[in-house]
């Protein structure tokens, strides 16, 4: 695990000086964006990028803050209202967690986005990850935040590996101990941790040469040695049953609220029993609902 020393304490400073420079211009990022739409617009875009490239989640991020500014208007809407303004960013039980979250906010909290950690983890699809970015990026707070790009950072600078291991409770205990002690600082060095994985220290091609903390690396000063990878690898989408789901909910997104005779959705699909599972586990997601021989989104 990383430990506090002077050569941190050089990197931290080196890191959030290369990001106060060189940050990619997100809207999320900006502070008319946070006037606007506070800590809940910071949680609806931490939502969306779940898995998702940011150049696919900024357009629908900006249209769903215009039909829904607040965790109060998003609670009055209907669940398949939801499902279609999700459209194809993917995973969409997200759609619904995030729904369902700005209804116990509403009941909860008064409609305001709560700034505790555990409030945050107690709402519907928020876990660590989701729960820490809301409190430092919305709030300001010191709390560690950790993604897979920061993961790849910590193991590369900081313990010589060339991939992190997979996801365990150390991280957090491990980006804790890299954080500035002021607020302010270490809601900068977690972003900034982030945009290095994200832009510079990537998976599969790192450019140490533009790296503002090369010259602390681990990794870079043990000549890159190839560690291993032990990560999960996500299952290729073409031809899977994310790809029939994703086909389904694509056709009944564009139907009427009266849906599609269910024999007539994606009735052309090359896997008849893989087509049946994927309905099957959207009518278990609650994410569509079989209604008298039809398929509808969620009423």
């Amino acid at each position: 695990m990383p430990q506090t020393s002077a050569a941190t304490s050089l990197r931290q400073e080196e890191l959030s000086k290369w990001y106060r420079t060189h940050a990619r211009d997100l809207p999320w990022r900006h502070d008319r964006f946070h006037d606007e739409y506070g800590a809940w617009g910071t949680l609806v875009s931490e939502f969306m990028l779940q898995q998702t490239p940011v150049t696919r989640v900024i357009p629908h991020l900006q249209a769903w803050l215009e039909r829904w500014p607040t965790p109060i208007a998003m609670s009055t809407a209907s669940p398949a209202d939801v499902v279609r303004q999700w459209a194809n960013l993917g995973y969409p039980r997200r759609s619904l967690w995030l729904h369902q979250a700005a209804i116990e906010i509403t009941n909860r909290h008064g409609g305001s986005v709560p700034r505790d950690v555990d409030a945050l983890l107690a709402l519907s699809g928020i876990g660590d990850y989701t729960a820490r970015a809301v409190a430092a990026f919305a709030f300001g707070d010191r709390v560690p935040v950790v993604d897979t790009n920061i993961r790849r950072v910590i193991a590369r600078a900081w313990e010589g590996r060339s991939q992190p291991g997979p996801p365990t409770r150390r991280d957090l205990e491990a980006m804790s101990a890299l954080l500035p002690s002021e607020d302010a600082d270490s809601a900068i060095f977690n972003a900034a941790m982030m945009e290095l994985g994200a832009m510079v220290c990537t998976a599969r091609a790192p450019r140490c040469s533009e790296c503002p903390i090369a010259s602390g690396c681990a990794w870079l000063a043990a000549g890159q040695p190839d560690t291993g990878d032990t990560r999960r690898r996500q299952a290729r989408y073409e031809g899977s049953d994310r790809a029939a789901r994703g086909a389904v909910l694509k056709v009944l997104r564009n139907s009427s609220r009266a849906g599609l005779a269910a024999d007539a959705v994606i009735h052309d699909w090359t896997d008849a029993a893989q087509r049946d599972r994927a309905i099957d586990s959207l009518i278990a997601d609650g994410l569509i609902e079989a209604v008298d021989g039809h398929l509808r989104l969620p009423h």
